[in-house]
This record gives structure tokens, sequence and C-alpha cells, in this order.
């Protein structure tokens, strides 16, 4: 073996897409995959850092990249986000993963970004403890979001550079003699919790390094990107403080500023003040019905759709809206945004061409209709292949057209007048072309829909036999549900294992408090208990005291009556899911009510889909039935996810009121 660690070169880029199109656990899947020119594109279009890869015998095996935004997200100064780190797994168990990780980190030592962040899977397990065992902390959520994973961040580079000047001849010896990370760190868990201290009202995490005879403990200031504290043990056992080094750059707080609102009938919009993201509300929808991004003065650096830095931004009300501004240096990005008769209006002048928009329509339930073309239901992996991880293999909308998205009380209408490219069925990135004039316009429209009554559930036939549940305290959850012979639900109780991007998977229905289905940073997660324990109120009812979380169970013995499981999370403002991984077969197929119109789905065909009402095939041919007990509630929502380990569906509704849900067995699919 003739191994090559060595930076990105012109021609790489089809090998690399070969590479990752070979594995199906590879850093940044797409349906169909990705061609060499689209990794080319995505490589220029975050802001690539550097871009390194593994070579063996002239052929790509490894990867690893640092970047300034990754589409979802974007980093503040003096950070790099990593991505598309991928070890061919022949090449796992050696010492390439280390060798790619420590290049990495002696790179970023030298350019003076020196904050590493990555997010990670927690169920890959394999992954997560090696980050962990390479210096990796958790200074922020501490469960998988909507895309199922959590981030990290790695300040080893910063610690380093900040006492670097005065180590020593001796310790900068020894630091010269390292060839990876995973000796030097003193080792941590593996639990999905935060590393976060709070000393004199700041957040700060601590680190113990081993360099050769000696032991280097720093504090690092998590929010201000900086060391607090740092000192050197010699291996005589003395102790001396060092000085530190400023990093050199600084970084932007949020200023807390309220967001900017005004309103026109029944639409609403927010801009926030710290990053110039814009969200229309709209009566009858729960949270936001479209979010978009501040394109940023700065060409090279958009602000991401989940995440986005804080800018130097002014707003000055104007008829019907308000004006922003965001200058940096001599350029210049003005955006004027107003909602009239329907109609959100965005004008942009600029002194040079600035960064990418993304808009994300946020109607999770309806269809969605590109211009000429059939309508699908609204869902990732439906219609449009989800590009999310790579943006640059998203679809061109042809220009000329209309994209239409309706739901049940609104549709939202995008007229393609410039550069648009889908990423999945409700994300867009858009482009900013200045008209004769100099301004680049965006127009999107907001219509009403006729709301429809929910007709009553049409009834199934029962499963004949005897039903029977079991919960168990240990797990937190329903462990067991038969229904004569059917066999409901899929769990793994007494033991515990993966499912999806849970990492702690036990019961086969269960209940947690998640973050917003909405929530722009994260959206809902993945059921992923936290390690409190449970308590039997009595056989069909449980409470967790800590987490503030219940559910209890009505179980008529006839089975034609559905089970209602009531969800009590009084003492928590986050999002309270009950959870059910059904006993399905591997592929399988689900009828849903979306906005009032039933869709039949193959779970080959989508890998996520909300709905009101769903009826899900079990591995026996019976179907499982889920609905709120109130059929029309905009809050109460069911989210159905396909994983390889087998489907996965949430209800969710928001805490601190009650909600109900109706759980069933039949013959056939009663939608």
């Amino acid at each position: 073996m003739s191994l090559t660690i060595r930076p990105y070169q012109e021609g790489d880029a089809q090998d690399i897409a070969a590479l990752y199109n070979r594995h199906r656990d590879s850093p940044n899947p797409v349906a169909g995959g990705i061609t060499g020119e689209e990794l080319e594109r995505e490589l220029a279009e975050r802001d690539t850092g550097t871009f390194i890869v593994a070579v063996d015998g002239g052929r790509v095996v490894g990867t690893f990249g640092l970047f300034h935004n990754t589409g979802r997200r974007s980093a503040r100064a003096g950070e790099l986000i990593a991505d598309m780190f991928f070890v061919a797994p022949a090449y796992r168990n050696g010492v390439i993963t280390g060798r790619l990780f420590t290049e990495a980190v002696e790179w970023m030592v030298q350019s003076g970004c020196l904050v590493l962040r990555l997010t990670v899977n927690p169920a890959n397990t394999v992954a997560f403890r090696l980050y962990r065992r390479v210096g990796c902390v958790s200074v922020g959520r501490t469960v998988p979001g909507e895309d199922g994973n959590v981030e990290l961040h790695n300040y080893i580079p910063l610690i380093l550079r900040s006492v670097f000047a005065d180590l020593g001849a001796e310790v900068r010896a020894a630091l010269g003699g390292l060839n990876s990370f995973a000796s030097v760190t003193e080792a941590r868990d593996d639990e999905l919790r935060s590393d976060v201290r709070l000393v004199d009202g700041v957040r700060t995490v601590d680190y113990c390094l081993a360099v050769g005879e000696f032991r280097l403990t720093a504090s690092v200031d998590v929010d201000r990107g900086v060391v607090r504290e740092a000192e050197v043990t010699g291996p005589d056992g003395a102790r001396r403080a060092l000085r530190l080094a400023e990093p050199p750059y600084r970084i932007r707080t949020p200023r807390g500023a309220q967001p900017y609102r005004f309103a026109s009938g029944p639409l609403a919009v927010e801009v926030d003040g710290d990053d110039g993201t814009v969200r229309v509300l709209a009566e009858g929808h729960h949270g936001p019905v479209f979010v978009s991004t501040w394109p940023s003065c700065r060409a090279d650096r958009p602000a991401g759709w989940r995440e986005g830095e804080p800018r130097d931004l002014d707003l000055v009300p104007v008829e019907h809206g308000v004006r922003v501004m965001e200058r940096c240096g001599d350029d210049e990005v003005v955006g004027t945004v107003t909602l009239t008769e329907g109609v959100l209006s965005q004008d942009f002048t600029f002194t040079r061409r600035p960064g990418r928009v993304f808009q994300t329509v946020a109607l999770r339930q309806g269809g969605f209709a590109p211009d000429g073309g059939a309508a699908h239901p609204l869902g990732l992996g439906l219609g449009v292949r989800d590009a999310s991880e790579v943006v640059a293999a998203a679809q061109v909308a042809p220009v000329g057209g209309d994209l239409t998205w309706t739901g049940a009380a609104w549709s939202v209408r995008v007229p393609v007048r410039e550069p648009v490219r889908l990423i999945h069925s409700g994300l867009l990135e858009r482009g900013l072309e200045a008209g004769p004039d100099g301004v680049a316009r965006l127009r999107t429209e907001f219509l009403p829909q006729d709301v429809p009554a929910t007709p009553a559930a049409p009834a199934a036939a029962a499963v004949a036999g005897p039903r029977r549940l079991q919960l168990d305290a240990s797990a937190a959850g329903v462990v067991a549900w038969r229904e004569g012979a059917t066999k409901v639900l899929r769990s793994s109780f007494p033991r515990t294992r993966a499912f999806g991007n849970n990492p702690r998977w036990s019961a086969g229905m269960w209940v947690t408090a998640e973050h917003s289905r909405f929530s722009r940073a994260s959206g809902l997660g993945w059921g992923v208990r936290s390690a409190a324990g449970w308590e039997e109120k009595h056989p069909l009812a449980l409470y967790g005291p800590q987490d503030g979380l219940g559910f209890e169970l009505t179980a008529p013995d006839d089975t034609a009556r559905p089970v209602r499981v009531d969800v009590q999370a009084p003492d928590t403002d986050a999002e309270a899911v009950l959870w059910i991984t059904p006993h399905t077969p591997r592929e399988t197929t689900v009828v849903i009510d979306s906005a009032g119109t039933r869709w039949e789905l193959d779970s080959r065909d989508f890998r996520q889909v909300w709905a009101a009402a769903a009826a899900v095939r079990l591995s026996d041919g019976t179907w499982l039935h889920c609905r709120p007990d109130r059929p029309g509630s905009a809050e109460a929502e069911i989210v159905l996810r396909t994983t390889s380990s087998g489907l996965l569906i949430g209800c969710a509704s928001p805490a601190r009121r009650p909600h109900a849900w109706l759980l069933s067995v039949g013959t056939e699919p009663a939608l």
C-alpha cells in the first residue's frame, strides 16, 4: 500500500464522486448520485478552506473538507465546518482516519481559522467515538435534529495557537512530534450531553492535552471563541500559567435585537434584527409558512438555511414594510421587504453581487406542482430529489414558469423570473440578478384556501382477538402490543440499539420533548430520550418526573375501538411527540391524509412526509391507523420517516396543551 495524504488537485473530482457513489454510507448522499462536475461546483460554492484526499496507488480512498459554509450552516469568524469526511470501508481500521484529521487541524493552525465544527449521526457510534477521542466537544444541541445529526466543536487548534509563543522549546518540540490527536486529548465519554460548564456566568469547556511528558490544560469561552486561561505541567509536577495570544479575528455576537414585525390582513412578517431572516406567518398555519435568508454583502459567505452568522444590520421602517442595510467595507446591500395584498416583495440593490438567498416553503402538508408538471405530495424525496447534502446537485427551475405549493389553509406561488434551484420540494436557492434599473426583485405570493371540513374517519374491520399491551418504565414506553395474532410494534426491548438516527432505541412507542417542528436551527428530532428515569403510575401509564413528561393509554378490550394515548407535557415549552416504530416489512405502503388529500405512497419513494392522519401496512398485511383525537387541528401533525432500520412515526403536538392520539389496527386503510 502506497498511501499519500495530499491537497485536492484538479482532476480529483471524478474519482471522489465515484468513491461517494459506490458506498451507501457516503457523507453526502444524493438520490441518483453526483457527478464530478457537481462536486467541483459544490467545493466552489462552499467557499472551501482546504480539501484533503487520501490516495492509494493513484486511487482516491478518503477525503476531508473544511468549509466556510455548507448550504445548511454558515461558519462564524475563525471557524471552519468539517464535512465530506469519508474513508473507504477497506481502510477504516488503519491510520488513514487519524492522518486526515491531523492534517486538517495542522492546516487550520497555520491558516488562522482555529475552531473546527462538524456534524455526526450519533447512531454512527464508530464515527461519534472517533470525534470524541480526538477532542470534539458538545456545546449546543445534544440530540439529533431533523437532519439526524448533532454538532460537535474542536478547540484544540485555538488552544495551541493561543499558547504556542509561551510553551517553551521542550513543549514545542514534543508538540512537533505528534502524528495524531487521538493520543493527546483526555478521554471523553460517548454520552449525548453537553460538555459546557458555567463559570462566573461564562459558558466554558475544559481541555487536558498530553504533549509528550507535559500536560496542557485550558479553559475556552465558547461564545467569544477565546481561551480564558491555560497552564502547562512539567514531568516534575511543576505548573506554570501560560500567556495567551488573542486570536486573529473577532467573533460577532448577536445583539439580541427584537424582530421588526408588520402585517397585512391575515399575514404577518417578522424580519430578524440580527441576521436579516424574513419569516411570514399566516392564520391557520402552525409556525411560519415561509422563511427567507439574508443574502450577505459577501458573496462567499451566504447564510445557511439552518443557520447564519449575526450581521451588522440597520433596519428602517418604510411603507408596508422595512428596509434592511448591511455594509462590509466599501460594499453594501440594501433590501426592502414589503407585504401588500398577499404579495411579499424583496427588492435588493448592491454595489457588488451578494451571496445567495435560501427560501423555505414551510407548508408541511399539501402538494407541490412545478410549472407544467404533475402535482405530488410535499415531502423529502417526493417529486424532487433531495440535494440538501450537495446543493450543487439541485434541480434548476425553468425561467418563465411558476412554482406552486398548496396546503390546507394557504398556497404559496413563486414566479420564476430569475435563477432558481430546487434543493428539495420545499427548499429553494435564489440568485439575485439586477434588472436594467439596478434592482433585483424577488416575489412570493400567498393565497388563502378554503379549508375543507375534515370528514369523519371511515370505520375499518377490526382485527379479531385479544388486545395485549405491555409498558416498561426501564424502557420509558410500550415494549409490546398485539391485536390478536398481529404484532403491532417493533421493539428491541430488553436490549437497546440504534434506530435511524436514534442511538438509544428500546421501546416501540414512547414520548419525548423535541425542538419545534418548524425550528430553523434544528427541526423536529428523532425521539432520543434523556437518561432520566421513568416511573409507572399504573400498568398503562408512565411518568418521567425529571423531564416533566407523561402518557397514559386507554385500551378497551373491544379491538374495534381504538387505543387512546393521552400525552402530558405541562412543564416544557418544547413539542411533545409520541413516537412509534410499527412492525412493518423493510418496504411497505403508507396511506396519508395530507391537507385533505389522500395519497398512497411506497416507503421506498420518500424520506419524510407530514400528514393529518396516516395508515401503515404492517408485516402481516393489516394496517395501523394513527390520527389525532381532534381532527382538523393545525397543531397536531404526524411525520413519517423511512430509515434503514424501518419506518418511524412521530405524532407531534405543542406542549402545555392536552393532546391525545387514536391508534387502531384494521384489515384495510381507513382514510
